[in-house]
C-alpha cells in the first residue's frame, strides 16, 4: 500500500509541476489541458499524412476475408449520416465498428515507439465517426486526430513494457485517443474531456493472448477500443461522470495492469514550446509486424553489398543469425510460418524474403507473406538457416529504439554483418511524402480500385484541411466489399 501512496504523490507532484495547476489536479485532469492547447497547421498537415496511411491500409484490409465478419455485422445498419470504408452508408456505431476494425489487418499500421502502439487504426476512424455525426469540417478532423494521437502516446508511454506483456497497448490506450477526439469534436469543456477520458479508460484492455491462435480479436481489439472511447465521451456530453485518478488511484490502471508506471510520462513536455508528438510516430513500409523491420531493413543492407562484393547468392549463405531485442523474439520467433499471420510475425521468414528479394534488385512484395509461397522451396532452404537471439544491449534500447544485428556466413568462410539501429519509417529513418504516397497507390492497387479512383481519393485527402465537411471527402470512398462478402452487398 506504501508503494502506491507514493506512486500517488508522484503522479500529483509531476501534474503540478508540469501544468502549474493546484495541488488536487489529478493526471487526466493535467492532460485534458493539454489537450485544449491550439493546433498550428504544420500539425494538421501532419494528421492529413496518418489519414491516408490509414485509409490505404483500411482500404486493402477491406478485402481480406478476415474482414468478412465485420462487414457483415456493419450491414445490418440502417442507412446513415457515416460511411465505411466499403463506400456503404451506416449510422454511426456500425461504421465505426468495422472502419476500425480493418487498418490493422495487413499490419502497415503506424506506430509510436515508446508507448508501442499503432494509434492510426483506432484513433482515425473514431474521429471521422464524430465528425461525420455533427457535420464536422475537414480542419476539425485533423485537429481532433492530434489530440487523440496525443493521449494514446501519452498514456501508453507511461505504461511500460511490463504492460505490454500482457496487453495489446493499441487497444488499452487506443480508447483515451478515441474518446479526446471525439471529445473536441463535441467541443466538450474540461471537466466533461475527463470524465471521457476516465470512462474510456475504466473500461479498457485487449490481452495478447489472441497472437497464440488463429483469430480475428486483435481487429476486435481495435474497433472496440474506438467505440469504448466514442460512446464515452458522448455520454460525458449528457452529463456521465467518470474518475479523476482513473490513472494514478490506488485501483486505477496504473496499479492493475502495470509494474512499473511512469506518470511523469503523461505530464512531461507540456510547456508552451513543445510539439504535438503525432510527429513522432513512424509509418511502416513492409506488411509485416513492426519488430520485423529491423532485420527486414538489415538483410536488404546485406543483399546490397552481396551484390557490390559478388560474394554469392542465396545458395551460397551457410548461415544467418539474427540478434534483437526480447520483445521481437518474443512476437516474432516463428521459424515454420503456416499462414499469412505467423510469417508476418515471423522473423526467420522476413529475413529469408528479403535476402532473396534483394539479391535481386527488388523490395519485399505483398505476396511474400501469402500462404501460397511460404511453402516455396528457395524460401524454405533460406529460412532454416536462421538461427534467432536476444541482444542484451538491444532489449535495453527497446523501445526507444527497435533494432536487430544480422550475420551472414558464406559457404566460402566469408562474413557479412550489419547493424540496424532503427527502422525505415522512424524519425530517425523518415518514410518521405513520395513514399507515402507510393505505399498508398500500392495498397489501393492491391485492392482492386481503379487508378483514377485512387489518384482523386490522394488529392482529396490531401486536402482534407480546407475540406467544408468530412462527409464530403468519405462520399469519395470507392463502393467495395469484400472478396467473401458479396452477398452482403
Amino acid at each position: 500500500m506504501s508503494g502506491q501512496i507514493y506512486l500517488n504523490r508522484a503522479a500529483k507532484a509531476s501534474a503540478n509541476a508540469s501544468a502549474g495547476t493546484g495541488p488536487s489536479a489529478s493526471v487526466l485532469e493535467t492532460l485534458a489541458t493539454r489537450l485544449a492547447a491550439p493546433v498550428d497547421d504544420a500539425t494538421l498537415s501532419r494528421a492529413t499524412r496518418h489519414v491516408l496511411d490509414w485509409l490505404a491500409s483500411a482500404q486493402l484490409g477491406m478485402v481480406q476475408s478476415s474482414a468478412e465478419g465485420f462487414v457483415t455485422l456493419a450491414a445490418e445498419s440502417e442507412p446513415g449520416r457515416c460511411r465505411t470504408v466499403a463506400g456503404k452508408s451506416a449510422d454511426w456505431w456500425h461504421a465505426l465498428q468495422v472502419n476500425a476494425a480493418l487498418g490493422n489487418i495487413m499490419e502497415m499500421d503506424d506506430l509510436h515507439r515508446t508507448s508501442i502502439l499503432h494509434p492510426g487504426p483506432v484513433i482515425v476512424p473514431a474521429a471521422i465517426a464524430i465528425a461525420e455525426k455533427v457535420g464536422a469540417s475537414g480542419a476539425e478532423l485533423l485537429d481532433a486526430i492530434v489530440r487523440g494521437y496525443e493521449a494514446t502516446i501519452r498514456i501508453g508511454r507511461a505504461l511500460g513494457t511490463s504492460h505490454y506483456k500482457y496487453f495489446h497497448n493499441t487497444s488499452s490506450c487506443g480508447s483515451f485517443g478515441a474518446a479526446a477526439a471525439a471529445a473536441s469534436l463535441l467541443k466538450l469543456d474540461h471537466a466533461k474531456t475527463v470524465s471521457a477520458l476516465a470512462n474510456a479508460g475504466s473500461r479498457t484492455g485487449g490481452l495478447w493472448q489472441m497472437r497464440h491462435e488463429a483469430c480475428e480479436t486483435k481487429s476486435l481489439h481495435n474497433a472496440m477500443a474506438a467505440q469504448t472511447g466514442v460512446q464515452s465521451a458522448l455520454l460525458a456530453a449528457n452529463g456521465v461522470r467518470g474518475p479523476t485518478q482513473l490513472l494514478e488511484g490506488p485501483q486505477g490502471l496504473f496499479a492493475a495492469t502495470t509494474d512499473h508506471a511512469d506518470p511523469q510520462a503523461v505530464v512531461a513536455q507540456m510547456g508552451r514550446g513543445d510539439g504535438w508528438l503525432i510527429h513522432d510516430v513512424s509509418f511502416k513500409p513492409w506488411p509485416a509486424c513492426r519488430h520485423a523491420h529491423p532485420v527486414i531493413d538489415a538483410a536488404l543492407a546485406l543483399a546490397k553489398t552481396m551484390a557490390t562484393r559478388s560474394v554469392g547468392q542465396a545458395a551460397d549463405i551457410r548461415a544467418i543469425e539474427v540478434a534483437t531485442y526480447k520483445s521481437a523474439i518474443d512476437f516474432c520467433n516463428k521459424p515454420d510460418p503456416t499462414t499469412e499471420a505467423e510469417a508476418k510475425f515471423s522473423l526467420q521468414h522476413s529475413v529469408a524474403i528479403t535476402l532473396l528479394r534483394g539479391l535481386a534488385g527488388e523490395l519485399p512484395q505483398l505476396i511474400d507473406f501469402a500462404v501460397s509461397n511460404l511453402a516455396d522451396p528457395n524460401v524454405v532452404a533460406l529460412r532454416e538457416r536462421v538461427s534467432v537471439g536476444e541482444d542484451a544491449g538491444l532489449t535495453s534500447a527497446f523501445p526507444n529504439h527497435y533494432a536487430a544485428r544480422l550475420k551472414v556466413t558464406m559457404s566460402n568462410g566469408d562474413v557479412l554483418n550489419h547493424l540496424q539501429e532503427d527502422a525505415w519509417g522512424d524519425p530517425e529513418l523518415p518514410l518521405s511524402q513520395e513514399g507515402l504516397q507510393a505505399k498508398f497507390f500500392m495498397l489501393f492497387d492491391a485492392a482492386g480500385v481503379e487508378r483514377a479512383v485512387t489518384q482523386a481519393l490522394l488529392a482529396a485527402t490531401l486536402a482534407l484541411p480546407m475540406s467544408t465537411t468530412v462527409s464530403d471527402w468519405t462520399a469519395l470512398w470507392p463502393n467495395v466489399v469484400s472478396q467473401n462478402s458479396a452477398q452482403h452487398t
